[in-house]
């Protein structure tokens, strides 16, 4: 099983796993697939914010050569079936849809009805197959009620098995709760991908940032030790949903003191990551 990393956006990752035998493909989460990784030659300009005495950063890219997903594909001479998709949120399907345009027949999977281009809805523990390749389901709501994570495992190979987990879980950290109670978090969180086997890499490797194994997290993710004391005794609480949703407020509170992109600059971050187009002219 080889997985490539690819860029997208300032914060996010798309993958593409290839069955190196059968030279087939499943790309999980498309956000955008014609643009996704900074150039070289790309421009950064820097603006000074005084009011948080720090600076802001934009990041111009060059209108040619865009990194594209199919290109890899075309590089690596695979045929690219599938698109495992964990949630619904535009940064992680937005470039289903497109895709799907470009690949007559290609089948977009998820839990969620509004995922963009959805062919088919998946249950939890649901097992698929691509060659190889194993893939189970686990539907880990908490970041969005229909939130599917892919754990990925390879017929009589020694590497370690990988799960995707979108915005469900992170490197020392978990994707905002937002459609869900504490308890089902905590449930998705610990005894869903908390379980897996600790060798299990979280994403896979070529990353470009630091990767984690699930062992890893288990010892320094907060999210994942909510029944330990010493984060029971910061969030005074003893219920490990109630922990949890202490840690999710805290760091919600944390995230509100940083000063929000204002619109000029959100609109100018969505036209360079290819999300608005130019007007074309008269």
């Amino acid at each position: 099983m080889k997985v490539k990393v690819i860029p997208v956006l300032e914060d996010n990752y798309m993958y593409l796993v290839i069955e190196e035998h059968t030279r087939e493909a499943v790309a999980v989460d498309v956000a955008v697939p014609k643009r996704a990784r900074p150039l070289p030659g790309a421009l950064c300009t820097r603006a000074w914010r005084p009011n948080t005495g720090s600076y802001l950063d934009h990041l111009h890219l060059p209108n040619s050569h865009p990194f594209q997903l199919l290109e890899i594909v075309g590089r690596e001479g695979v045929s690219l079936t599938t698109v495992l998709t964990t949630h619904h949120h535009w940064d992680h399907a937005r470039g289903n849809t497109e895709l799907a345009r470009l690949l007559p027949g290609l089948v977009v999977l998820g839990a969620d009805e509004r995922i963009c281009a959805l062919t088919r809805r998946l249950a939890h523990g649901e097992e698929l197959r691509f060659g190889a390749i194993h893939v189970r389901c686990l539907l880990t709501p908490g970041h969005t009620l229909g939130h599917m994570s892919y754990f990925l495992w390879e017929d009589e190979c020694l590497d370690p098995p990988a799960v995707f987990s979108g915005d469900a879980l992170s490197v020392a950290g978990c994707g905002s709760r937002l459609e869900t109670t504490a308890q089902q978090m905590y449930h998705s969180l610990v005894e869903t991908l908390g379980t897996l086997p600790p060798e299990t890499k979280r994403d896979e490797d070529d990353v470009p940032t630091v990767p984690s194994t699930l062992g890893e997290e288990l010892l320094y993710n907060p999210f994942l030790r909510v029944a330990e004391e010493p984060v029971r005794k910061f969030t005074g609480k003893v219920a490990p949903a109630e922990v949890l949703e202490v840690l999710c407020r805290e760091r919600a509170s944390f995230e509100r003191a940083a000063e929000p992109l204002q619109p000029q600059a959100r609109a100018l971050l969505a036209l360079q990551w290819g999300l608005l187009s130019m007007p074309r002219p008269k």
